[in-house]
């Protein structure tokens, strides 16, 4: 699992799996966030076996798909929604980390009009 910290609270990686989790939650991470879209990839796992998870260690976990390629102002809008709620510091992930940096980047573009 390899992370990427962006800022002190909000951190990116590339797909996690189940066995994961306590190590994230070890590291203080507080909420989660799904970016991958289920079915994506082989191997994926299901957002729903993260999800039962990661809630059984008392992590935030929310599912907000981004189509790789093919970010949208509501995926943008949507982003800053949770990051407005989520206890934090979060954890988003993808595939390998690069949608949630690129959603994260339009986020902060967003915000300064």
């Amino acid at each position: 699992m390899n992370l990427t910290k962006l800022t002190g609270t909000f951190s990116v990686a590339g797909q996690i799996d189940a066995a994961d989790l306590p190590a994230i939650a070890d590291a203080g991470y507080r909420s989660l966030i799904c970016n991958r879209p289920d079915g994506e990839g082989p191997g994926q796992p299901p957002y729903s076996a993260i999800e039962t998870a990661a809630r059984g260690l008392g992590l935030d976990v929310h599912y907000l798909p981004v189509v790789s390629g093919r970010l949208t102002a509501d995926n943008v809008r949507d982003f800053d929604a949770l990051m407005a709620q989520m206890p934090r510091p979060v954890l988003a992930y993808c595939r390998s980390g690069a949608r949630c940096t690129q959603l994260w980047e339009l986020s902060l573009t967003s915000q300064k009009g």
